[in-house]
């Protein structure tokens, strides 16, 4: 008791200063009357914070040194005073900090007359570049950060229309506000209790450093496994090309002494073989689908997530032909099942990660031409899919993935139809009215569907309805900031002129000045794109409904696009903890099979129909096979 009596002033203080963080504002009076009833000594609440006071000066130090472009101190004091874990782990502190760099970089020639020469700006540039090849490489999938990454290349940047921004006032005020918000909001954040700092010292912070230490172990086995693979592809790659070489030069000798060299060359290509590739151990798919409805939500979640990696990491090829053979032939997602509750039920699961996850899994499956084949084969997920379209928040990652989905089944004919038959045009038209709220994936394939959609005779039609909503909608898109819609864009535009009706609105709203305008701003590509539009506009072809319309024409669908985007394993939200099996390790030691899976041969790679660039997309395509394939 003797011990308490020597500090009680001291704990005393301690409780009232958390509460205090807490903003238990009502306890905190109640606490302070109870202590000067029973006369207990209560320290005032000045004497605790004194270390509040260390906040002013480090944030005027900070914007001084901001403003004064003295890069060394800046990032110096900012490394000293915002943790490594808000700097690291933060969205907002990385997004911040990537730009600061952006204009430290930029800064010399805001404030230099004359053109800097080479040496000074090899010098200013070389802070920025490493920081690019470091800290921020990770950045780079991001395409806000993308254009930036070309930054230390561009001679004179203040006439660059994409860097021009940079040297506006508004540009340098605006970042000046987020960073001194930012420094209000985190060193404040800082001032932790000492009761809290009390608790960690005392075991909680192991406690945390060693999950920490554990997810960045299961974190480094995942890259390690996908490091490997490209690794053993590269090898592959070099004896193949060693064999080639060799036989290039022997059949070079061959016409020397006058034997057919064309016939030994394709004799010589055709026996390079690609290494082999590792078959992944054959699973046990019936206790696998049966966890993937009775487990509980967590296990749910994993088995999705180590699902998706296994198709979304294997080797392209024979390797992931076989992994997604091997969930077909097993009919991993109930496709063909006609029990009432199947593994598709966990789109509407009350867990928003479980959701996320079999929308994550089922975008997958739709990245694959086979998948696609064996999705549309059950006639109720379309309409599951479309609900859980119009019931997920916009801003998640479970909508993000449903949407890439559909624009993937976007590509068959069949499922086409009955998208434009519920009124997907509708929708989407809606949504891109407003697409300050949509990450760049969701505008993308949000687009690029809407472009699908209206390459179908019925599409169009669905458009002519809503003329004057739908043109004005395109034309604000034309002018977006991300660039990667344009060609979906265009494509769609091209695509609904042809209706005399549309082309009536479009012209009453002025739509060729509105065309002609973006032909200033933009590369040949879609300059030549544009004139095409121009063309369609201007033409005065009837529309012809005694055509045979291409929604009754029996023609086969071109869906060859196999292109597994890095954004599928984007924004993981669930880790595992200490102790716990995830990814190929939670496969293969849970739910081993017996070896029944044969490897697969693929039949056909990118033999789609493909048109001249310099024309508005005519035939589907997604994002990620346009980027990849199509303008090769």
């Amino acid at each position: 008791m003797g011990d308490v009596l020597a500090y009680e002033a001291e704990l005393l203080g301690l409780v009232r200063e958390y509460l205090d963080f807490a903003e238990f504002e009502e306890t905190v009076k109640v606490f302070t009357k109870e202590c000067k009833i029973k006369g207990k000594p209560l320290p005032k609440p000045g004497s605790v914070s004194s270390r509040d006071s260390n906040a002013l000066p480090v944030q005027k130090d900070l914007l001084t040194a901001f403003e004064n472009g003295e890069q060394e101190v800046f990032f110096q004091l900012w490394e000293d005073h915002i943790s490594s874990s808000v700097r690291d782990n933060e969205p907002v502190a990385q997004k911040l900090e990537f730009y600061l760099h952006v204009y430290f970089a930029v800064y010399l020639f805001k404030h230099t007359t004359g053109k800097p020469n080479k040496a000074e700006l090899e010098e200013r540039f070389s802070p920025f570049k490493t920081y690019l090849e470091t800290k921020a490489a990770a950045l780079s999938q991001n395409t806000e950060f993308l254009p930036f990454y070309a930054l230390p290349f561009v001679m004179n940047p203040m006439v660059h229309p994409s860097f021009k921004e940079l040297f506006q006032d508004s540009w340098t005020l605006d970042l000046r506000t987020r960073l001194e918000k930012f420094l209000c909001l985190t060193l404040k954040a800082r001032q932790t209790p000492r009761l809290l700092t009390l608790f960690k010292e005392n075991g909680q912070c192991n406690k945390e450093m060693l999950q920490h230490l554990h997810q960045q172990l299961v974190e480094s086995e995942h890259r390690t496994m996908t490091y490997l693979k490209r690794f053993n592809k590269m090898q592959a790659d070099y004896r193949n090309l060693i064999g080639v070489t060799a036989e290039l030069v022997d059949s070079l000798e061959a016409t020397v002494n006058g034997k057919m060299a064309s016939t030994m060359l394709r004799a010589s290509l055709a026996s390079v073989k690609l290494q082999d590739v590792p078959l992944l151990p054959s699973l046990d798919y019936e206790k696998l689908k049966k966890d993937l409805i009775a487990g509980n939500d967590r296990l749910k979640a994993f088995l999705l997530q180590a699902l998706r990696w296994r198709l979304t990491t294997s080797y392209p090829g024979e390797q992931r032909d076989t992994v997604l053979q091997a969930y077909i032939s097993n009919d991993l997602l109930d496709c063909h099942s006609n029990c009432q509750k199947t593994v598709l039920i966990l789109l509407h699961s009350k867990s928003e990660v479980v959701r996320q996850y079999m929308a994550r899994l089922i975008n997958a499956f739709a990245s694959m031409a086979e998948g696609r084949v064996y999705l549309s084969q059950n006639p109720t997920l379309l309409q599951m899919l479309e609900e859980r379209l119009k019931a997920e928040d916009k801003d998640s990652l479970t909508w993000e993935n449903v949407l890439g989905a559909l624009q993937k089944f976007s590509l068959r004919r069949a499922l086409q139809s009955t998208m434009i038959k519920d009124g997907l045009i509708y929708w989407l038209v809606d949504i891109l009215t407003d697409t300050d709220c949509l990450s760049d994936y969701t505008l993308e394939y949000s687009v690029a569907l809407l472009m699908n959609l209206c390459l179908r005779r019925a599409g169009k039609k669905m458009c002519a309805r809503i003329a004057n909503h739908v043109l004005k909608v395109l034309s604000d898109l034309l002018g977006h900031e991300n660039h990667e819609i344009q060609p979906y864009v265009n494509g769609a535009l091209y695509s609904i002129l042809d209706i005399p009706s549309i082309r009536e609105e479009a012209r009453a709203m002025g739509m060729e000045e509105i065309l002609r305008c973006f032909i200033k701003e933009r590369n040949a590509e879609m300059i030549r794109q544009i004139e095409f539009i121009i063309k369609q506009l201007n033409s005065e072809e009837p529309l012809n409904d005694s055509i045979i319309s291409d929604d009754e024409e029996e023609e086969e669908d071109v869906d060859d696009h196999d292109i597994m985007e890095a954004d599928l394993n984007r924004g993981e939200v669930l880790q595992p903890q200490l102790g716990e099996l995830a990814g190929e390790k939670l496969l293969t030691t849970e739910y081993l099979g017996i070896m029944t899976h044969t490897p697969k041969t693929k039949k056909k790679l990118f033999c789609g129909v493909h048109q001249s660039i310099d024309e508005p997309l005519q035939r589907p395509v997604t994002p990620g096979y346009h980027r990849t394939v199509y303008l090769m």
